[in-house]
């Protein structure tokens, strides 16, 4: 299972917001869509960029946007260059580079927190940053935040969150924009994405970035969600992969295998829908360790200033190395919504933390830990492929619908000392084709994702 998260890892909402809970665990709908009469608020607004009348609307400098079966942006012709110093290695290089900035978004959920995700390639001798500048309810600006630098490889940088990032109202804790102090009524109310392409002096290569954008939120403080009624009976066929078998392997990546839940789960996704890793990727794992492919995933989403695996747009980024595939970072509000995902033939990787006692058939407690949901029984718990098992063959669980959409969607829990501590309030990352289905768009939009 995973690490303790650190305090710099997720922030704790800090009081009550000033929304009443029964009723809070309404599905997530897309920004701009009709809300019924009488439905609960809307706590989620995605917006995603991956049009090509997207990229043509934002600000260009230096980039230029492509078309074709999946449009995207590229460096053009370079703006300028600059030197980075990676501070995980101490080098210093040169790099041109080249930017596109959003347009303003205008939250349809004044949010407390915000999550970018992008989708990219990047090949040797390239690099991107992704920054967020927002707008808060009493008007003032957030300065430039940097959300991300990542490359698909490590030879070029060392992928990384950047700590430290606050102006006394948010701060960025690890991937994660958060207002400080939700109780002040303070909220993110717009914001402006900011990608920078990089690449090596004098050479033709160039990332290309197909989605970007940026999952806001407010989910008020809640110990407990309303109970949901079963709605689907349906189990996808998924692989099944363990983290514990990897202990000890490859400690430079968070310690080994015991941490690397986040990974773990990832690479079942990817495979279900078809993604494989060659002989040749493979090649630098030791040859005695079974599932290699978790290793590979272990260090290709590794994130060298969080010192872990477990960076939410870095497992979406790299699903979406894989051919045909992207990846969001979104919260859903609901085992409805799963339950609308599972029909589609969509499995989903969640996010939850809890007490031993506190999940049935566990065998273990968490302060945090990612597992794949892939199925619901005809009595409507939760068939999930869970990482944190002995071997493969274990993986499979099956927890009580209860139990487990209260660890899922809560935002506050006490820990194993009595104190309060915080809850991951539905976060979740989808994996699915670049060219979905009819039936998976229709399932998708109905959970904000488009």
């Amino acid at each position: 299972m995973s690490r303790a998260e650190q305090p710099s890892r997720r922030t704790v909402l800090a009081a009550a917001v000033a929304a009443a809970v029964a009723g809070g665990a309404g599905p997530a709908r897309a920004a701009g869509t009709g809300q019924p009469e009488g439905a609960p608020a809307r706590l989620v607004d995605n917006r995603f960029w991956t049009t090509y009348a997207d990229w043509r609307a934002g600000t260009a400098k230096g980039v230029r946007a492509v078309a074709g079966a999946r449009p995207g942006v590229v460096i053009g012709g370079a703006a300028g260059t600059v030197d980075y110093t990676d501070p995980h290695t101490g080098t210093t290089a040169a790099w041109e580079y080249a930017t596109w900035t959003s347009p303003v978004h205008r939250l349809a959920v004044p949010s407390t927190e915000a999550i970018a995700s992008w989708n990219a390639h990047t090949p040797a001798g390239t690099w991107l940053q992704v920054e967020l500048k927002g707008t808060y309810s009493d008007g003032t600006d957030t300065p430039w935040y940097v959300m991300g630098r990542w490359a698909a490889g490590d030879q070029d940088i060392k992928r990384t969150s950047v700590d430290d990032q606050t102006d006394d109202k948010s701060s960025i804790w690890t991937d994660t924009f958060a207002i400080d102090d939700p109780a002040t009524g303070l909220r993110l109310t717009s914001y402006r994405l900011r990608l920078t392409l990089y690449r090596r002096p004098g050479t033709r290569t160039t990332p290309t970035v197909w989605r970007l954008g940026a999952m806001g939120s407010d989910v008020p403080d809640r110990f407990t969600v309303p109970a949901s009624t079963p709605g689907l009976a349906q189990e996808l066929i998924v692989p099944r992969y363990s983290q514990e078998i990897h202990a000890g392997q490859y400690p430079e990546y968070d310690n080994g295998g015991e941490a690397w839940c986040s990974p773990t789960s990832s690479q079942m996704i990817i495979e279900y829908w078809g993604g494989r890793l060659t002989p040749e990727q493979l090649a630098w794992v030791d040859p005695t360790y079974a599932d290699p492919q978790v290793c590979h995933a272990a260090r290709h989403t590794y994130d060298h200033q969080y010192a872990g695996c477990g960076n939410w747009p870095f497992n979406a980024a790299y699903a979406a190395t894989f051919d045909g595939l992207q990846g969001v970072v979104t919260r859903l509000g609901s085992l409805a919504d799963l339950e609308t995902l599972i029909a589609a033939g969509v499995p989903a990787i969640t996010s939850q933390s809890f007490l031993e006692e506190e999940l049935t058939g566990a065998g273990y407690g968490t302060s945090g830990h990612l597992m794949t949901v892939i199925g619901f029984t005809a009595e409507g718990d939760v068939i999930a492929n869970d990482p944190a098992s002995p071997g493969d063959d274990a993986v499979r669980r099956v927890y009580k619908r209860r139990e487990w959409e209260n660890i899922w969607l809560r935002t506050k829990r006490y820990n194993a000392s009595g104190k309060v501590v915080s809850g991951t309030g539905g976060v979740c990352y989808l994996y699915f084709p670049a060219r979905p289905s009819a039936r998976q768009c229709k399932a998708l939009e109905a959970v904000g994702v488009r």
